[in-house]
């Protein structure tokens, strides 16, 4: 019997899998490790990329898959889709008996994750938690620190936040952002990938990738529900006014999810999506070179604040979706307006590119945290400090 620590990772999303990839190559890798991949959700299904597709292409073999995402992608969906999670999780880490579940950010799926490995007794390691964002992700992000015996936080504001909230000094770990680690290999890279064929897959016209052109980003806000197909409005028609070309990514699954897509459709149905090409997913190294040769990534992903500041990249933050998050100065924001975001856009092409600052990690967070996952003391009962 192998006396290897195993460590279980759920992956829900395609930002689960970029904030987590280095982490799960260093413990498939560690000695003292073993990996234990749980896939699900949304990165299960065509509708968001099929990104289990990616992962199997990227050497990862799922243990087990979990249909745990609901149609219609409203606050009842989501909460629904959580407790689907939680019926099904307690059954697959009953059957692969993990020692510690690795749980990711803030999603709806890592609520799942987390209160499932808890009621089952299992310690629970979190990674970037800590962070502030003013979203209903801000409020599972703290949630999960209570429940969670490790904490990996990104940066040394998150570390501190972390302590406040009670958790013992001795269990938090400042190792940076893993998804820091997959911008520094790909920097190290040439970016010839990014040529015409690109544009094979996706849908919209195509244009010229070594002249000028934006990157748009942008998720539903939970808490706005219901004026998502507006503000996608307002950045597509901001987008235009500028007349550069446009790569524009899929939303995630989050409630108001179906608001974005639409507006998209209709935009498309209008036929204004002149110079515009839309896509439902992109591989890691495909969505990083992007942002290093954009213009000015446009949107509200945490990429623009995490990765963006480590790579330089210009970046327009829309609206109140990473609100007081930690930032460089490479960030305008903007509020939901086509005329704010098409002057924030103007502004970050007279200034281009910026250095960069590596608030989120130095490139070796996976490896650090298979590290310590190898070494730590893990116990399940809580011990806090108040």
């Amino acid at each position: 019997m192998s006396n290897k620590r195993k460590i279980c990772v759920v992956i829900g999303s395609r930002a689960n899998y970029s904030s987590i990839k280095s982490a799960m190559a260093a413990i498939r890798d560690h000695a003292d490790l073993e990996l234990q991949l749980v896939v699900g959700a949304s990165a299960l299904l065509d509708r968001y990329g099929a990104v289990v597709s990616l992962i199997e292409r990227d050497g990862f073999t799922p243990a087990a898959r979990v249909h745990m995402l609901i149609e219609g992608e409203t606050p009842e969906t989501m909460a629904k889709s959580t407790g689907l999670g939680l019926l099904e999780l307690p059954t697959i880490f009953d059957q692969v008996r993990p020692d510690v579940v690795l749980t990711v950010g803030d999603r709806f799926e890592t609520m799942a994750t987390t209160l499932a490995a808890a009621y089952m007794n299992i310690p629970i390691a979190h990674t970037m938690g800590g962070e502030v964002s003013g979203t209903i992700d801000e409020s599972i992000r703290h949630a999960v620190t209570k429940f969670a015996h490790i904490h990996f936080p990104a940066s040394k504001e998150a570390k501190e936040r972390i302590i406040r909230l009670g958790e013992r000094p001795e269990d938090v770990y400042l190792v940076g952002c893993p998804r820091i680690d997959l911008v520094a290999e790909i920097m190290a890279q040439q970016d010839g990938e990014l040529d015409d064929h690109l544009f094979d897959v996706g849908v919209g016209e195509r244009f010229d990738l070594s002249r000028p052109f934006l990157l748009v980003s942008q998720h539903p806000v939970t808490t706005e529900y219901g004026a998502g197909e507006r503000q996608i409005t307002e950045t597509l028609e901001a987008i235009r006014e500028t007349g550069l070309p446009a790569i524009i990514l899929w939303p995630n699954a989050d409630a108001g999810s179906d608001d974005i897509a639409r507006g998209i459709r209709k935009w498309r149905e209008r036929k204004l999506d002149h110079n515009m090409h839309f896509f439902k997913n992109l591989p890691v190294a495909t969505y990083i070179r992007l942002m290093r040769r954009t213009a000015c990534l446009v949107g509200n992903s945490s990429s623009g604040i995490r990765e963006g500041a480590f790579i330089g990249t210009p970046v327009i933050n829309i609206g109140s979706r990473q609100d007081m998050r930690e930032r460089g100065t490479n960030v305008i924001d903007a509020e939901h307006e086509r005329q704010a975001i098409r002057e924030a856009i103007m502004k970050q092409l007279d200034h281009g590119r910026y250095e960069s600052q590596p608030i989120y990690g130095d490139g070796q967070a996976g490896k650090r945290i298979a590290d310590i996952l190898a070494r730590c003391e893990v116990q399940v009962q809580k011990r806090i400090t108040y």
